[in-house]
């Protein structure tokens, strides 16, 4: 896929594309502090690979959206190393990380013109735009915006204004937008936040669908609900007070006695079917 003027077509991934090691994200005793004294990431190590799907739980405050922040080339780490795409943060142009790496938070701007339809929405992530540049999106463009709508369930809301759109239309609808750039890595911050549970569970199921669609995509999601963990998920990372407190395969993080030690409170795991639910040993 031609990225934001780039010469470069549409890729189309394939299982046998997904043999290659390389992580696409390298954490080395990542630390992150501001002033006068307050840790906010503490000796982080993470790599993340294409094709690997990670979830980060942990409490209010323990550090989540901080890593995300610096997975995404926006924040640099105090101290120890941060690696994307094979590039050292501090030794390459971070707008042409940011151009690799799709990120979908409560924080992102979009268009806001009523009239601006979900494709036109999903048309300014080529461009990494607020607002549409109609001159740079030729043909091929205008069809994987279609497509990537497609693939996540929302082509029947295309030609629809998104301010009339349904919450959980809309959070789909950043993440096919996040995806026109064909990025390597998906950064996903609280996805589900404020969704009920039909379209909680629609976008759980859209994202077990995109890995399957894509799988040497590799995503990282913050939570704070197992039950929002999508069943395609492969690997969990456990924070506390900044710091990891264990992180691997997925089925060997989310255990009850992980989850306990995380949050502070006896808690209890069920997983059916690589979905999760916690329940609270009442005191």
């Amino acid at each position: 896929m031609r990225r934001r003027g780039a010469n470069k077509i549409f890729r189309v991934s394939h299982p046998a594309e997904t043999t290659s090691a390389s992580p696409v994200l390298d954490f080395r005793g990542v630390t992150v502090w501001v002033p006068p004294h307050r840790v906010l990431l503490s000796d982080v190590d993470l790599v993340v690979r294409p094709g690997e799907h990670w979830v980060v739980v942990g409490p209010n405050g323990a550090g989540k959206s901080t890593m995300l922040s610096v997975a995404s080339a926006n924040r640099f780490p105090s101290s120890g190393e941060a690696w994307l795409l094979g590039h050292r943060m501090g030794r390459v142009d971070l707008r042409e990380l940011r151009a690799q790496i799709g990120h979908v938070g409560s924080g992102q701007k979009l268009p806001k013109a009523r009239w601006a339809t979900a494709h036109t929405v999903v048309l300014t992530g080529y461009t990494g735009t607020v607002q549409p540049l109609w001159d740079r999106y030729d043909g091929p463009v205008v069809r994987r915006a279609h497509e990537l709508l497609e693939m996540l369930g929302c082509a029947h809301i295309a030609d629809r204004e998104v301010s009339v759109c349904s919450q959980g239309e809309r959070a789909r609808v950043q993440i096919a937008r996040a995806l026109l750039a064909d990025p390597e890595l998906l950064l996903l911050d609280e996805p589900s936040a404020g969704l009920d549970l039909p379209a909680r569970e629609d976008l759980v199921s859209a994202l077990a669908d995109l890995a399957a669609a894509q799988p040497s995509l590799a995503t990282i999601t913050v939570t704070h609900h197992l039950e929002e963990v999508p069943a395609s998920t492969t690997h969990g990372l456990l924070l506390r007070d900044g710091a990891v407190l264990t992180s691997g395969p997925v089925h060997d993080v989310f255990t009850s006695a992980w989850l306990s030690k995380c949050f502070d409170r006896e808690l209890t795991v069920t997983e059916v079917r690589n979905r999760w639910t916690v329940h609270a040993v009442p005191r």
